[in-house]
């Protein structure tokens, strides 16, 4: 994101050019930490939203949550999700031009952290100006991340791969500690002790990050008369196709509705407020008559944008809008581990454990702690040995991080290992998703790198597909449960399998194709194309995930279930024969 200080390799200050850890620049661990305590706090949070919305009012007790309907819980995380993915193009472009990536982070940690601790307080008022806090403080620290590692490794293309390996590493770290350690104090306590230990991570997160400094030098520092030099090149370069009126009038129409809709759905859903109540028909709602106007006309100002452009820029920019097309059928299906999945695990699945099978869980979940505790802790030691001397003050907040995290895990074991009988912990099963990622993501980028690696549709159809399989999975293990059976947690154990493998196929490498098939001078445009697909995939994937409860009610659960197994796989099929299609609008592009 943007024109940063060009000559930071010659910076004094910058020794992460000359310490190492694990054979990359210490810097890089220093991002590393930061964006693993603020997915801990994202994750941590994330996890109890639909819990917490949907639990029984229980007067005078930690767990009483808000009584809501699977269906309004999800019209309010939809939202929260959609504008997570919205508010990092407003966050990316305030970076680029005003006040850098390094002051965007600090800004967007320390609004989450203010966020988080407004949800540790049991007011109505506190957790919706939380959620507005993490809203704006993503939308800041997003974009901003990949930027600060971008510059770090630009004099060191060779490298970049294995760095960003290692960041997505944390980011799964991050999340996997997140939703294990706070789910557990959540159920266990309450859920704002959850919300509250979210943020105190969020904190401490931010404070590592800040007295990082000397060890990072310029990083992330706008400098004024490169940004501005850069704005007069690119203006130059774009000449051939400015906006026009029209495109400008389309993009304020179509992001006035959407963003009237996306606050509309929860507060309808409520019985607060439908200003589109008017337009309502006796087969559609007036919102989503407003939707599909727009979303008519948001094609209209692509299409007609993305015609004015050379044959080849125009094929590929074609090219990566089918593949954004297909990224919201993978994403409103994946999604549903934040939303129905979450409600199935709690009401649905056979949790309870004893005798020998509690055993051989509470070793698993010992070792899934440990160990890669273990690991994390040994890179820390690892970092701190090579920058104690530059950024003391930053380790010892990192070493209160992990001190906090081992005496936390440690007590959970063994409250656990001393229990004759044990109901597992509806946050559990979301820990899956990134253990799978952290287990599996080396052995799947391998394929990318052999002579089986497929093309980029059979890539999105083979991660459709396996989306497909995992619900399948499910659907098949919830037949007959309306007989007042549960569902063995195996079978959302293997879903959560089939989803990781399903999101390594795609997640990973859709950001790489936009990258290299469109021109830098629309680079910004496209991601943002990009990045508001996802938006529309997870408020679609929460309102459809928000009507768990009804379709179980008319149908059967296994009715849900084979609906997400039957679009994704349909989605899958149907890229897989656009693949001669989307080959040749690449041209030539891998």
């Amino acid at each position: 994101m943007g024109r940063l200080n060009g000559d930071i390799a010659n910076s004094p200050s910058t020794d992460f050019f000359k310490s190492n850890v694990l054979g990359q620049r210490s810097g890089l661990f220093v991002l590393f930490f930061t964006e693993m305590w603020e997915r801990f706090s994202f994750y941590g949070m994330r996890v109890l939203l639909m819990q917490f919305l949907t639990a029984a009012v229980i007067q005078g007790s930690p767990f009483s949550g808000w009584s809501w309907t699977a269906q309004q819980a999800g019209a309010l995380y939809g939202t929260y999700a959609m504008m997570l993915y919205l508010t990092p193009i407003l966050g990316g472009i305030i970076a680029d031009k005003y006040i850098g990536s390094r002051k965007a982070v600090i800004i967007g940690s320390a609004i989450m952290t203010l966020g988080h601790a407004a949800m540790a307080f049991d007011t109505s008022i506190m957790f919706f100006f939380g959620l507005f806090c993490l809203v704006i403080g993503t939308g800041f620290f997003k974009p901003n991340m990949p930027s600060i590692l971008g510059e770090m490794y630009k004099d060191l293309p060779e490298k970049k791969d294995g760095a960003y390996t290692i960041f997505y590493m944390g980011v799964n770290a991050g999340a996997f500690f997140g939703m294990m350690l706070c789910g557990y104090i959540a159920e266990t306590y309450g859920w704002h002790w959850g919300f509250g230990l979210a943020g105190i991570f969020m904190l401490l997160g931010t404070l590592q990050f800040v007295f990082a400094k000397p060890l990072m030098g310029n990083l992330g520092v706008l400098n004024k008369s490169v940004a501005e030099g850069q704005k007069v090149v690119t203006e130059d370069t774009d000449t051939r196709n400015p906006f026009t009126l029209r495109d400008y009038v389309l993009i304020a129409v179509v992001s006035i509705i959407g963003f009237v809709y996306a606050f509309n759905d929860p507060l309808s859903k409520n019985g607060i407020v439908d200003v589109f109540s008017r337009l309502d028909t006796p087969f559609l709602r007036g919102q989503y008559i407003m939707v599909i106007v727009a979303l008519i006309l948001f094609v209209y100002l692509i299409v007609t944008r993305i015609l004015r452009y050379d044959k080849v820029v125009r094929d590929r920019m074609f090219a990566v809008v089918l593949l954004a097309f297909f990224l919201v059928f993978f994403f409103m299906s994946f999604e549903q581990g934040a939303t129905s999945l979450v409600i199935v695990a709690r009401d649905n699945i056979d949790r309870v454990l004893s005798g020998a099978a509690l055993t051989t869980f509470n070793v698993v979940n010992g070792l899934l702690t440990i160990v890669p505790l273990s690991i994390i802790t040994w890179v820390l030691i690892k970092l701190a040995k090579v920058t104690w001397n530059k950024i003391a003050i930053s380790n010892i907040v990192l070493f209160i991080c992990f001190g906090l995290i081992w005496g936390a895990a440690i007590w959970m074991l063994y409250k656990e290992f001393n229990k004759e009988a044990s109901e597992i912990k509806v946050s559990w099963f979301s820990i899956l998703n990134s253990f799978f990622i952290i287990a599996l993501a080396s052995s799947v980028s391998k394929i990318w790198e052999s002579k089986y690696n497929p093309s980029a549709a059979f890539k999105y159809g083979f991660g459709l597909i396996l989306v497909a399989i995992g619900f399948l999975i499910i659907g098949l293990g919830s037949m007959g449960i309306s007989q007042g059976t549960k569902i063995s947690m195996v079978f959302l154990v293997l879903t959560y399998l089939f989803h990781t493998l399903g999101e390594l196929f795609i997640s990973p490498v859709g950001l790489s194709y936009v990258s290299k098939l469109v021109p830098a001078r629309m680079l910004a445009f496209m991601f943002g194309i990009w990045y508001l697909a996802i938006a529309i995939a997870q408020k679609v994937a929460a309102v459809l995930g928000g009507q768990v409860e009804t379709i179980q009610e008319e149908h059967s659960l296994s009715y849900f279930f084979f609906l997400f197994t039957a679009i994704p796989a349909l989605a899958g099929l149907l890229v897989m024969l656009f693949n001669p299609l989307i080959k040749r609008l690449m041209h030539g592009i891998k």
